[in-house]
């Protein structure tokens, strides 16, 4: 959890993001905090109803529950691969952090992974 070696380090919406560019892509290391929701924590910074991007990776640490506009829950339980297509609310379970290794290509992630609309 120390820092990441050429990383631009951020944090919003209380929530730590290190990237670091790999070629073509970005890698982040995504630190959801105890207690933390997008709806709660995000949605007043980012301003839209739900979070809008597009999530794939591998859960490393932690519990992260996603809930689409229509209802529909997923459950990801470190160590599991991620994929959540963007429309999505979001949520930490349990007393640890979630910690998401993830790859994105920054405005054109949704595109290139395949993406179309939320489930």
């Amino acid at each position: 959890m120390g820092p990441l070696k050429g990383a631009d380090h951020r944090v919003v919406g209380g929530v730590a993001i290190d990237v670091v560019r790999t070629g073509a892509a970005r890698v982040k290391r995504v630190v959801y905090p105890v207690g933390f929701r997008w709806s709660k924590d995000m949605q007043p910074v980012v301003g839209t109803a739900l979070c809008q991007h597009a999530h794939v990776g591998f859960l490393a640490r932690g519990e992260f529950h996603i809930q689409y506009a229509d209802g529909q829950v997923e459950q990801f339980v470190a160590p599991q691969a991620v994929a959540i297509a963007p429309g999505h609310d979001g949520w930490v379970v349990g007393e640890e952090p979630a910690v998401l290794i993830e790859f994105d290509f920054e405005g054109e992630t949704v595109q290139r992974l395949g993406f179309t609309t939320a489930p």
